[in-house]
């Protein structure tokens, strides 16, 4: 089951060329304090078991404004270094790399967390922060996190996923620490809709790709991953508690290169689908 969010925070589940508005099936009225995560999301599974009814409105798909699927991400984690071949370009480009280290493996370097501020869907547009300073894109498989999990093993850990979307870990170069450049208005972009588990039977198997302008700058696929779906789940699970609607970036292969306004990236992934993406100007 394909599941999105549209038109200012509606939900619906994706029925060929059209949208079966779901919303009214769901809680959106939660009691304060807010729970850990995002509230919605638990909900969700419901919806994997009892089907959409095909009686609800419909809306043309090519019709609606695409958001996030996932509206409050209590952690956005992502993994900086997890293909090999991006290890080595990360480590030839000084631009990448700064001239300050020297990466090697993702259990040495650790995870990082983006902010719940950077996130945008396919309706939006990404922004470069700064004029003077490149800003890279990369693509990525992103996993949803379906219920609480803390401590699991790997072998469990697929359990506890609810579905995939695709992930755009924008970048801005620099000395700085990964979550604070990682962490700009629109650098961290979620889509087209999520894809439930079911529906992906090997998320360490799915071919990647992104494209700029019709050129295509990144072509992978995610067996190439050193640490696999269930071992990042096991890995980031050990540090914290992993909430419903938590989102774990899984690292983007080679291929990364800057951005520019005006630029329209595609990014697809098997099993999910095409995410599509404009550039905007430098806001001052």
């Amino acid at each position: 089951m394909k599941i999105c969010r549209f038109n200012t925070d509606r939900v619906g589940v994706i029925d060929g060329e059209s949208i079966i508005d779901v919303t009214d099936a769901l809680d959106m009225s939660p009691k304060w304090p807010l729970p850990h995560g995002d509230w919605i999301v638990p909900q969700l599974a419901s919806l994997t078991e009892r089907g959409a009814d095909s009686s609800r409105p419909k809306y043309l798909l090519s019709e609606v404004r695409l958001e996030s699927p996932v509206a409050n991400p209590g952690k956005i984690i992502g993994a900086p270094i997890n293909y090999k071949a991006h290890i080595e370009e990360a480590n030839a480009d000084r631009e990448i790399n700064q001239g300050k280290t020297h990466y090697t493996s993702l259990d040495e370097f650790g995870l990082f967390l983006k902010a719940g501020s950077s996130l945008i869907g396919p309706s939006q547009t990404i922004y470069p922060r700064f004029r003077d300073r490149r800003t890279d894109h990369e693509v990525e498989l992103a996993v949803v996190v379906g219920k609480s999990a803390n401590r699991i093993s790997r072998h469990e850990a697929l359990q506890y996923v609810l579905g995939y979307t695709i992930a755009l870990d924008v970048t801005v170069r620099g000395k700085e620490f990964p979550s604070f450049r990682k962490s700009a208005d629109t650098y961290s972009v979620l889509g087209p809709w999520l894809v439930t588990a079911d529906e992906v039977p090997d998320p360490n198997a799915l071919d990647l790709s992104l494209s700029v302008n019709g050129q295509t700058k990144q072509k992978s696929n995610t067996r190439m991953m050193i640490f696999d779906v269930a071992r990042l789940i096991e890995y980031a699970s050990s540090f914290y508690t992993l909430h419903p609607g938590d989102v774990i970036m899984t690292g983007t292969p080679e291929g990364v290169s800057p951005i520019s306004p005006g630029d329209r990236l595609v990014a697809e992934i098997d099993r999910i689908g095409r995410l599509e993406m404009r550039v905007g100007e430098t806001l001052d």
